[in-house]
């Protein structure tokens, strides 16, 4: 079955787990948006259900929702907007739409909401499921929480046609935990503009390479402790910007603003210019993560052409390769001791630069993803791509 959607080969596909599309809330709401708009544009049918309630970063980040986005349908199912209860009352209300509704394929996205994947397939509905990372080890979730991740995790393996996963980390560790097989499709990219630092330069006083960019949520799980650490202990004129919102950490957000001194710069969510700024200016771009799936703001960052210094942890560096530079991960002295290093190097910082867009905007491609990911759900050559890396 060719995956262009014409004629009686359209598809009827749908989508839950993310938050909202078009949202750059996280990284499931840029995957899922990537995916079915390209979809959408080959000509197959894609409802993505939204979930309800306010923004991660509060409600001045609100949208008023429309019908459709780029030929993808948009649903608001019921949610409960309540911490810890969203993503589970949003997951169940879109299971039942999709399980009795007119899909030929329901692709679930995160561990969580995998917990109703058992709905669509009682259906007989051909189910997806993406596992973005290891979600019940991320550190804002409490026990409840992480345990109901892990039963999302097991309805996945068992009710699942597929599984995709985004590093090879995860899906040994499928294999080994499970013995379930998995399929690695690593996420995409685009090749961006490059722009003037304009609006950052009047809003904050940042100049081009005048700042080191972590951008992503501030939770814990993101290493920000250590990095915070380790650069109080750096020299240099060079302010440190970190980028992003909370996720149900605001006492831990709170906690780094008390640490942090005059030369660190927290600027809360950002989106469209202000965003391309943040990339196109950067010295350099750090990401201390001790735990992703896939990190898209790393992709993006190389994508720009900045040199990246990030944490050894395998699906940092299987990204990297030897693109970049790796710290030892909740190593804050080896941490310290690379950000030293590159920012009294600009010309190995610029080394890296000169390698990092080609490279990456070749190796991870959007549409790359959208093919093989539109054979998964036809049934066919998901044994083909069980082993390839993707290039």
């Amino acid at each position: 079955m060719p995956c262009s959607g014409s004629g009686e080969n359209r598809m009827q596909i749908a989508m839950f787990g993310h938050k909202r599309i078009p949202s750059r809330e996280g990284g499931i709401e840029i995957v899922v948006e990537e995916l079915s708009v390209r979809m959408a544009a080959l000509g197959h049918q894609i409802t993505c259900f939204n979930r309800g309630g306010h923004h991660v970063s509060g409600a001045d980040y609100d949208r008023e929702q429309a019908d459709f986005y780029k030929r993808v349908r948009i649903r608001k199912v019921l949610t409960l907007d309540r911490k810890g209860m969203a993503a589970m009352t949003a997951s169940f209300s879109a299971a039942v739409l999709s399980a009795f509704g007119k899909y030929d394929v329901v692709h679930i996205h995160a561990e969580g909401p995998a917990a109703m994947a058992w709905l669509p397939k009682m259906m007989r509905k051909r189910v997806v499921v993406t596992v973005h990372g290891l979600d019940h080890q991320r550190g804002k979730w409490g026990r409840f929480a992480s345990a109901y991740i892990r039963f999302g995790e097991r309805n996945a393996v068992r009710f699942a046609d597929e599984i995709i996963v985004l590093s090879r980390a995860v899906q040994n560790y499928f294999l080994e935990t499970y013995g379930r097989k998995t399929v690695f499709i690593p996420n995409g990219v685009c090749r961006p503009d490059i722009v003037d630092a304009d609006q950052i330069a009047a809003k904050w006083n940042l100049e081009k390479n005048g700042y080191v960019l972590y951008l992503g949520r501030i939770v814990p799980e993101k290493g920000l402790d250590y990095l915070l650490e380790a650069w109080e202990k750096t020299v240099t004129e060079k302010k440190l910007v970190l980028c992003g919102g909370s996720s149900d950490t605001d006492l831990y957000m709170k906690e780094l603003m008390k640490k942090a001194g005059d030369n660190v710069i927290f600027t809360g969510f950002q989106q469209g210019r202000i965003l391309e700024e943040l990339y196109s200016n950067a010295y350099l771009y750090v990401l201390p993560s001790d735990l992703e799936g896939m990190p898209l703001s790393l992709l993006e960052a190389m994508s720009y052409g900045n040199c990246c210094l990030t944490s050894d942890i395998p699906e940092c560096a299987g990204v990297v390769e030897d693109r970049a530079v790796l710290f030892s991960r909740g190593n804050a002295e080896d941490l310290r001791e690379k950000l030293q290093m590159l920012l009294d190097r600009p010309d190995l910082v610029e080394s890296y630069r000169q390698q990092a867009a080609d490279y990456v905007c070749c190796k991870y491609r959007w549409d790359d993803v959208v093919e093989r990911t539109l054979k998964l759900y036809e049934a066919e050559g998901e044994r083909e791509y069980e082993d390839s890396d993707g290039q």
